[in-house]
């Protein structure tokens, strides 16, 4: 599990939970506001995951306590931002979503060429 700045060390050895990872990493696209991240893991996932409200305010919550995530609404002046939260990965956000692509890269490589699950990379 990934612990919080509040405590003393951050255990990388364990995966995010699926909706943080898939935040990160839409967040490694640069910032955005909460429903242009629910469409963005959407269309990065295909449509195999569809976040709804709940999980996704939740989970931009427990990034925020974390530290991994920081809200940059002040730094947006459109009438639209008044409505909008925006979100951008701090530098540990970064750092922890570049680690969850590289474990999902090494699970997809260690799974080429195993016979019956088409070997081919996507």
């Amino acid at each position: 599990m990934y612990q919080t700045t509040s405590m003393v060390t951050r255990n990388t050895d364990k995966p995010l939970p699926a909706a943080s990872m898939h935040l990160l990493l839409a967040l490694l696209r640069g910032e955005n506001h909460g429903y242009g991240l629910m469409r963005l893991v959407d269309e990065q996932s295909q449509g195999t995951v569809r976040m709804g409200p709940g999980t996704l305010y939740g989970t931009l919550n427990r990034l925020l306590a974390g530290d991994l995530i920081e809200e940059t609404t002040a730094e947006h002046d459109d009438a639209v931002s008044d409505r909008r939260r925006y979100y951008q990965l701090t530098g540990e956000g970064e750092r922890i979503a570049r680690v969850e692509l590289g474990r999902l890269r090494g699970l997809v490589n260690r799974f080429r060429g195993v016979a019956g699950l088409g070997g081919a990379p996507a």
